[in-house]
């Protein structure tokens, strides 16, 4: 952490950004390390559980869909067997755990600070990001494990790795604008976070996350590429991490203007309802 304080310090005598904006984002590091450190905290292993969960939803998917049911998946540079299909696996799931953990835990953000809400000198616009933020981070455990594994199947390691932290950005503005637009919803309709697990499940099993994309109706294929940006964010991180080759530039580029238009609709919406949260609150 304080290599990081003194990177940043660095970057402030570079980067032509504004002294508030600099106080804003060291304070959005400390609520995110805060959020972390109390997580887990007097647990034996610590912020090393989202791990366990992430490698048991994965021993179980793989189970279920590449044993049980024999779900077949090819992948050229890559020899067909479970392990494979658990590798595939585990680069679709990554991104949804973060996705979808991170926008479940950030529609209470606000709800679940009524003190913080009253403090007018405290930037709201910070509490939806930080579970977010925290969420993301707890999955880079996962992502650290599956290149790891990926590099002893494969015996190397594809040069778009490169590219990752620009599929993230797509991913974090997306859940970023859900994010907000639920968390303001929620101090109004608190069936909000309830309504959103329920349209998650349903969401999970409309993307090709634990069965390929080969497997949808031709018919159906485009639109769930398309118009599901989470399908892009998948299989880009599949071709970033195990192909090698970027196969959908498009999706993506699609995915990425779905994720930049959600967030600027929800930080709007966010930032119109918020006036109105010390009253509810």
């Amino acid at each position: 952490m304080r290599r990081a304080v003194s990177k940043a310090g660095k970057l402030r005598l570079i980067l032509p950004i504004d002294e508030q904006l600099w106080a804003k984002f060291d304070l959005l590091r400390t609520l995110v390390r805060r959020d972390l450190e109390a997580r887990y905290k007097g647990s034996i292993l610590g912020n090393f559980w989202p791990l366990v969960n992430q490698l048991s939803q994965l021993l179980i998917y793989t189970y279920v869909f590449s044993i049980v049911l024999r779900v077949k998946l090819t992948i050229s540079s890559l020899p067909e067997n479970n392990f494979t299909f658990g590798l595939w696996l585990f680069a679709g799931l990554l991104p949804w755990i973060a996705f979808s953990g991170g926008l479940m835990q950030s529609a209470g953000s606000v709800v679940g600070q009524p003190n913080l809400i009253k403090k007018v000198v405290f930037p709201l616009a910070l509490l939806p990001l930080v579970p977010i933020l925290s969420t993301f981070i707890e999955s880079s455990f996962g992502l650290m494990a599956l290149i790891f594994f990926v590099a002893v199947h494969t015996h190397t390691l594809h040069n778009t790795l490169a590219l990752l932290p620009l599929v993230w950005l797509t991913q974090l503005l997306l859940t970023a604008g859900l994010g907000y637009l639920a968390a303001g919803l929620t101090v109004f309709l608190r069936d909000v976070p309830q309504t959103l697990g329920v349209a998650l499940n349903i969401w999970m099993y409309l993307t090709p996350i634990i069965y390929p994309a080969s497997a949808i109706p031709e018919g159906w294929r485009n639109w769930v590429f398309w118009l599901n940006p989470l399908t892009a964010i998948a299989e880009v991180y599949r071709d970033l991490i195990l192909v090698g080759e970027v196969k959908h530039w498009g999706e993506w580029g699609v995915a990425s203007a779905i994720a930049v238009t959600m967030f600027c609709c929800g930080f709007l919406v966010y930032k119109r309802l918020r006036p109105a949260f010390a009253d509810v609150l």
